[in-house]
């Protein structure tokens, strides 16, 4: 008599073949596991792409208005700490500071070309405050205070004439925070700057995002 074969292993070991919605299934399963993963790998480089896009842009601005105001890092640090402790907005506190440092108020008064020129003016001892010589370009003024030319500066007749008469008489106008007296070359402060006396396109609310991280 024939004996069948019954290798216990056999039933085990066929597969038994999936079933067409199961096949599908799986296939769904894994294509909408792969989308899923990809959907959030994009989202997370989009994040990342904003990120450092608003960064860029603050310190894009940043960087505007340190060479708008020839300013070392260092400088504007301190010039915008000095502004958060004041009272007001931070960041009109930062623009109104900057409008008051000396170097700049000889260049809105018109008496330099530039800042640059207005520093070394200041640096070199030319430049009176009340009757008093200032040698430093960051000096901020106040309201009443007079800037003027120094002597030594007036009496130098090529300066006065190619430098500040040439620029008094251009059709630049002096902000009203300022008062410009063209015959004896000074300047008055009549009150602090405000934020509305900058024409210059500047977002300053970048610039305090930016330190307020």
């Amino acid at each position: 008599m024939e004996r069948k074969s019954t290798r216990s292993g056999d039933n085990h070991g066929e597969r038994k073949p999936m079933r067409g919605n199961d096949a599908g299934a799986g296939k769904r399963g894994r294509g909408a596991s792969s989308d899923a993963s990809g959907d959030t790998q994009e989202r997370v480089t989009q994040k990342r792409t904003k990120k450092l896009s608003e960064y860029g842009k603050q310190l894009a601005e940043k960087q505007k208005v340190k060479e708008m105001y020839g300013l070392r890092e260092k400088q504007f640090q301190r010039f915008f700490a000095n502004a958060v402790h004041a009272q007001g907005a931070p960041g009109e506190n930062l623009m109104s500071m900057l409008e008051r440092r000396l170097d700049n108020v000889v260049y809105r008064l018109k008496l330099a070309v530039t800042r640059r020129q207005a520093r070394q003016i200041i640096t070199h001892g030319h430049v009176l405050v009340n009757g008093k010589k200032v040698y430093s370009p960051s000096f901020l003024v106040s309201v009443n205070d007079v800037v003027t030319m120094a002597s030594n500066v007036a009496g130098k007749q090529g300066f006065v004439e190619q430098v500040v008469d040439k620029r008094l008489n251009i059709g630049i106008k002096v902000p009203e925070w300022l008062e410009l007296d063209k015959q004896d070359r000074k300047g008055q402060v009549l009150r602090l700057p405000v934020r509305s006396d900058i024409q210059t396109p500047i977002e300053e609310y970048l610039i305090v995002e930016l330190y307020s991280k």
